[in-house]
């Protein structure tokens, strides 16, 4: 299956058109951006990068693609053959994937012909908007558990298609493994899960459940202990797999309260070595509340799959930069109010003071960045220089992703996940936070379009 038809049909009527008028072969940039982050969010976490250029290598018309083209008669012939031909060859510059992203932050640009770019509109939005969603969500919450391993378990709450990806983008930003198969598979996701109540109620008695789970499973697996009573169930668990039992998990009721009684318990019982994780309905709010409870671990799920109340980032795929009648590049955006774009293809960049963030740098042109480096170095060169801006330095964030429609980096799917999964980690730590913070505050660090305003705040 190809994905060239998860698009919207008015990419393909625009092309069209524009192929008419004799305007669809001028060189165009596209970029994707969100303007703002949701009250209380700090930072975004970009996931779904990979996805994407695996989807665009995949964007193809093939025969049953253009059949039903055919058959929906909203397109003219001559529109189909050129879409049976059609493969990206443009350049796609991008933040790398886990990496943090703010209001006006260029994560994607997408350089290429109008009629061979603008297809790729909504497949982009799609994957991004989704699997970001679940990232922002996820680096919070992992946040919260303050090292305390973090399960992915959401994939019931979930399009099956879209667990697949969720459990992905969770993973990129640190929780530790999923229940999903699937994504362990594909992604190669440490896998985590033992038995849910069900298993319990199987049986005519709990004792007989925990026997059978610990003869199929050994005495380090993770005993359900709340179907019934739990202090029963801890002290049977106990008795049954003696001080090596692996864990017990609480899933109901006030898990404070429970995690306190049932740490005491076990270690009366000389299981001091049996961790209890807590499942149900957890987010980063309610982990945050658990941060001082004996608690070794969370599974975590309907809250991270759909983005912790904000399941879609806003990300949008906007034209900010296409070629005159003459061959010259020029600036373009909407000037629509509250939805205004800032024109022209733009660079990147995190300001860091030593290794602490300080600015999201986002300059329009070559000429702008040269000249915002210009201001930087007389800056800190001055005689009024600040001696603690003297560690300042810009970490450029685009990096080449397609040229020419080929991938710059060909390496797994796998790889490609810890690999964001370490970018992510290295961004969060740039930022300075404490998990004692709180999940909300405001915007982590400015957005800057302008060089000299840029380079004024070192002042």
């Amino acid at each position: 299956m190809t994905s060239a038809l998860l698009t919207d049909l008015y990419e393909l009527t625009m092309l069209e058109a524009a192929r008419e008028a004799g305007t669809a072969s001028r060189r165009c940039v596209f970029e994707v951006f969100t303007r703002s982050l949701p009250d209380g969010r700090r930072y975004g976490a970009l996931a779904g990068t990979g996805r994407v250029l695996d989807a665009i290598a995949d964007f193809r018309f093939d025969d049953s693609d253009l059949r039903y083209l055919r058959k929906a008669g909203v397109l003219k012939e001559e529109t189909l053959a050129h879409l049976s031909d059609y493969r990206f060859t443009g350049d796609v510059h991008g933040y790398e994937e886990g990496e943090l992203y703010f209001p006006g932050s260029p994560v994607l640009r997408i350089e290429g012909s109008f009629e061979n770019a603008v297809l790729l509109e909504t497949v982009v939005l799609s994957i991004l908007n989704h699997d970001s969603g679940v990232a922002s969500a996820g680096s919070r919450m992992t946040t919260a558990a303050r090292g305390r391993p973090c399960i992915e378990m959401g994939g019931r709450r979930v399009h099956e298609d879209g667990a697949i990806a969720a459990a992905r983008a969770a993973y990129v930003v640190g929780f530790a493994s999923t229940s999903n198969l699937a994504a362990g598979a594909h992604y190669r996701i440490p896998v985590a899960g033992t038995a849910a109540h069900a298993f319990t109620l199987l049986f005519d008695t709990e004792e007989e459940a925990f026997r059978a789970q610990l003869a199929s499973q050994g005495v380090g697996t993770t005993v359900l202990v709340d179907t019934y009573d739990v202090e029963t169930a801890v002290r049977t668990a106990v008795e049954l797999a003696g001080p090596q039992l692996g864990a017990v998990r609480l899933d109901s009721g006030d898990l404070g309260e429970q995690a306190v009684q049932v740490r005491a318990l076990l270690d009366s019982l000389g299981a001091t070595g049996t961790r209890i994780t807590a499942t149900g309905d957890l987010d980063e709010y309610r982990v945050e509340e658990l941060k001082d409870a004996p608690l070794d671990g969370y599974g975590i799920g309907t809250r991270l799959v759909t983005g912790g109340g904000h399941p879609a980032p806003g990300f949008v795929y906007k034209l900010v930069e296409r070629e005159d009648a003459e061959g010259q590049m020029q600036p373009v955006g909407k000037r629509s109010s509250g939805k205004a774009t800032l024109g022209a293809g733009k660079a990147a960049y995190r300001m860091l003071v030593g290794e602490r963030a300080h600015a999201e740098l986002v300059l329009p042109g070559e000429a702008e960045v040269a000249e915002f480096e210009r201001e930087l170095t007389a800056e800190l060169t001055s005689e009024s220089a600040n001696p603690d801006w003297a560690r300042t330095s810009l970490r450029p964030l685009q990096k080449p992703l397609l040229l020419g429609g080929d991938p710059v980096d060909a390496a797994r799917a796998p790889d490609r996940v810890q690999a964001a999964r370490a970018r992510h980690a290295a961004s969060v730590a740039e930022l300075g936070f404490s998990a004692d913070d709180g999940p909300d505050g405001p915007v982590a660090i400015p957005t800057l379009t302008d060089g000299t305003e840029a380079a004024r705040i070192l002042r």
